[in-house]
């Protein structure tokens, strides 16, 4: 009995440790809000100001079991949307966080083009309740890759910013480096949903070397917006063609009805 309870603090002391240096920080510089750090005071725990919070619009159940857009009633389990009936995706589920609105753009745009990485573990804690189901049944987790001279441009990928910590809360395989964008494609920006489709046709492809690790392999891809679903589809494709079992799909934020916004 000693000696197992020896072992517990043990293997307790390194999180201890973790926990009392987090605090003392906490205390040395008090965490701000992520929203606007320099307007708002200090607050409790890293994350949004109380205003910002109450503007996301998260969405909860009841949801289509396809691509995880919010249904005003609930319609019974595994039900799918009209929309995913008429034109099934490539990828076989989606879940999001949030609708794509103002407040979630403004904080969305900031990761992607503002150098607010600081914003990725938050966008994973929503991912991981929003996408519980789907990591609960997922081998490993990858991003939405880009071609590299965006990510030149950019220093980072936001998509892989996000499910690095995803898959390590989760305790998933992380897996940056199984598919690649070979080719430049135009911005998504302004294109009707067949124009999406045809822009990002056959530009994603497996690295060289993993075909065989994503052979039989259940996917969870990550990307930061889903709206016409073209990009996750074309991303799917690429997977499952090279045998993977299945490819799920979690975002920040969707949009509530399938149409074009500028991102």
């Amino acid at each position: 009995m000693i000696a197992e309870q020896l072992a517990d603090a043990v293997r307790s002391t390194p999180r201890l440790a973790r926990r009392a240096g987090a605090g003392f920080l906490d205390l040395v510089l008090p965490p701000r809000a992520l929203d606007d750090r320099a307007a708002a005071g200090p607050v409790q725990t890293i994350g949004l100001t109380a205003d910002a919070w109450t503007r996301i619009r998260f969405i909860e159940t009841p949801i289509c079991d396809g691509c995880g857009a919010p249904f005003e009633y609930d319609l019974g389990p595994g039900v799918r949307c009209a929309a995913c009936q008429a034109r099934p995706p490539a990828f076989d589920r989606a879940r999001a966080a949030c609708l794509y609105d103002d407040a979630s753009r403004d904080l969305i745009l900031k990761l992607k083009h503002a150098d607010r990485t600081d914003l990725a573990p938050l966008f994973a804690r929503w991912l991981a309740r929003a996408a519980a189901d789907l990591i609960g049944e997922a081998d490993a987790v990858l991003p939405v890759p880009l071609h590299r001279l965006r990510l030149l441009g950019r220093r980072y990928n936001q998509a892989a910013e996000i499910a690095r910590p995803l898959a390590a809360a989760a305790g998933l395989a992380y897996w940056p480096d199984a598919l690649v964008r070979p080719r430049r494609t135009e911005s998504q920006a302004g294109k009707s949903g067949s124009g999406r489709r045809r822009n990002v046709a056959a530009a994603f492809q497996p690295a060289p070397g993993w075909r065989a690790r994503i052979a039989g392999a259940r996917l969870l891809l990550i990307d930061d917006v889903l709206t016409t679903g073209a990009t996750a589809e074309a991303c799917a494709r690429a997977l499952k063609a090279a045998g993977a079992a299945r490819v799920d799909l979690a975002v920040i934020a969707r949009v509530k009805e399938r149409q074009v916004r500028a991102i």
